[in-house]
């Protein structure tokens, strides 16, 4: 019989532990951080408040689709590429793993320039991830982003083939187009290290499997490797390319992940509200906390995770104010205050 480990959430190393209440196998206790009630970290956070996060993303989004089109031309054989495009470029992505990448590039003092290559890649491989997550044989989705799902429009057999070609072109673009002179190589080949860890057999591969083939309890751990690990990957890479200091490349990867976790729980919480709203009784394929616990279990753990990320980001209140698109994706994350220009996903 397979044991599958418990979700667990990263803390910091502090002697004060607060015990949530939390269901069985789910949730590791959430260290409560004696320092967040300093009045310089009160002052960041409010400060954070007041951040323009919806003109920050939505001009980064300008530039990053710019970027993405130049990326993935179209070349032999075309079919391929269309399929690639497709999914890429579709006009409902938010390009949040980018954008994230790119804020904790910048939070380090890194270059944005610096950072497009990668923040590019992770697009890649998020559109790549996702095709294969609609496949039939996965969550069976027939749609995406307000748009038919990849496979839909171009069959099951060229949507393999987009999203598999899509993984490698993220990394060869990463190397050709990262500017030599901003980003060591050394930095380069952590990046790339990172991303194939995520995505491969113990990371997003795991979650997917889980959520195929693993029973309730597993719920934690397919939310922490499907969604999770895509949040850590693009705050670590941005850390990374900065050439960020281990300490901080750790808090960047506690810190995405409970974003990464949190984004997508909300996802279903507003999503299982809808249904409720509109009588809509049909089962969507796969596992969620919201399906197994319920919403009210759900908005509590949205809380404590809100709470977590913060809590990890209390460690940079050094670099002032380019900490503040971080509080603020935190904030967004659950309150979805703005729409992105263009975006449904």
């Amino acid at each position: 019989m397979l044991r599958m480990s418990p979700f667990a959430i990263a803390t910091l190393p502090t002697s004060r532990i607060c015990h949530l209440r939390s269901p069985p196998n789910l949730m590791l206790p959430i260290r409560c951080s004696s320092a967040a009630s300093a009045p310089s970290l009160i002052s960041t956070r409010s400060k954070a408040v007041q951040f323009d996060l919806k003109t920050y993303w939505t001009s980064l989004m300008v530039q990053i689709n710019q970027k993405l089109d130049e990326a993935i031309p179209v070349q032999f054989p075309p079919l391929i590429y269309e399929a690639m495009r497709y999914s890429v470029l579709a006009k409902g992505a938010k390009r949040a793993p980018p954008v994230m990448c790119i804020s904790a590039c910048e939070l380090l003092g890194g270059s944005r320039l610096a950072a497009f290559p990668t923040a590019c890649a992770l697009e890649m491989v998020h559109a790549a991830s996702l095709i294969h997550d609609d496949l039939p044989c996965m969550d069976d989705s027939p749609s995406r982003r307000g748009q038919p799902s990849n496979h839909t429009i171009y069959g099951d057999d060229m949507a393999i083939l987009a999203g598999d070609a899509l993984f490698p072109l993220g990394f060869r673009h990463i190397v050709s187009h990262t500017p030599s002179d901003l980003v060591p190589e050394a930095y380069l080949l952590r990046v790339i290290a990172e991303i194939a860890r995520a995505v491969g057999s113990t990371g997003m591969a795991a979650g997917q499997f889980l959520d195929l083939e693993g029973g309730p309890n597993a719920i934690g751990f397919i939310q922490e490797k499907k969604f999770g690990e895509m949040g850590e990957l693009s705050a670590v890479c941005g850390g990374l390319l900065a050439g960020a200091e281990d300490d901080e490349i750790e808090r960047l990867r506690r810190y995405g992940r409970a974003v990464g976790v949190l984004y997508a729980l909300v996802d279903d919480i507003l999503e299982e509200r809808s249904k409720a709203e509109e009588g809509d009784d049909r089962e969507k394929k796969g596992k969620s906390y919201v399906k197994i616990y319920g919403v009210e279990k759900a908005v509590e753990l949205a809380e404590e995770l809100r709470a977590k990320a913060k809590e990890e980001l209390d460690g940079f209140e050094k670099y002032g104010s380019r900490v503040f698109p971080l509080y603020s994706f935190v904030d967004y994350a659950i309150d979805r205050s703005f729409s992105v220009a263009g975006a449904t996903d």
